[in-house]
Parts: structure tokens; C-alpha cells; sequence
């Protein structure tokens, strides 16, 4: 996966094995992919919760994380 030089390796470990586990257990109601093979943005889709006023609606977001995760959080873009 394709990656700007100066992130640090320690954000690329904690992405990839939270990403795995991501993929390997998802969440009831989430979907988790990385957007272009970069590791350090991630497309995330959100199924409303039955019984809300959110029910079949789907939402999408992207995240971006910075160089120094887990340390700092990722940036947040709601798409509608």
C-alpha cells in the first residue's frame, strides 16, 4: 500500500492491524476499506440502526490519518 515517505512506521503498524481487524471481524453496521491502496485514508460506511430515524439510510465518511497515529486522531469527512 502506498504511503507519503515521512509517516512513521509505528502509525503503519497500528493502521494495518486495525484494519485487519476490521476485516477480519467487522462491525454489525460498518464497512472499513482503504481508498486508493493508501493506508492512511479509509472509506467507512455507516447502515442507520433499525428502530431510529436513521433506519436504511447509509452514510459515508472518509478518514484521514495523520503521520503520528495513534497519537493523534484522524481527520473526519462526512459525505452526504
Amino acid at each position: 500500500m502506498s504511503h507519503p515517505s515521512s509517516l512513521s512506521s509505528s502509525a503503519m503498524r497500528a493502521l494495518q492491524l486495525e484494519l485487519k481487524s476490521l476485516q477480519s471481524e467487522p462491525v454489525e453496521g460498518f464497512t472499513v476499506t482503504c481508498d486508493d491502496d493508501c493506508l492512511f485514508k479509509w472509506t467507512v460506511g455507516i447502515f442507520g440502526p433499525p428502530g431510529t430515524l436513521y433506519q436504511g439510510g447509509y452514510f459515508k465518511a472518509t478518514l484521514k490519518f495523520p503521520p503520528n497515529y495513534p497519537y493523534a486522531p484522524p481527520g473526519t469527512i462526512y459525505l452526504f
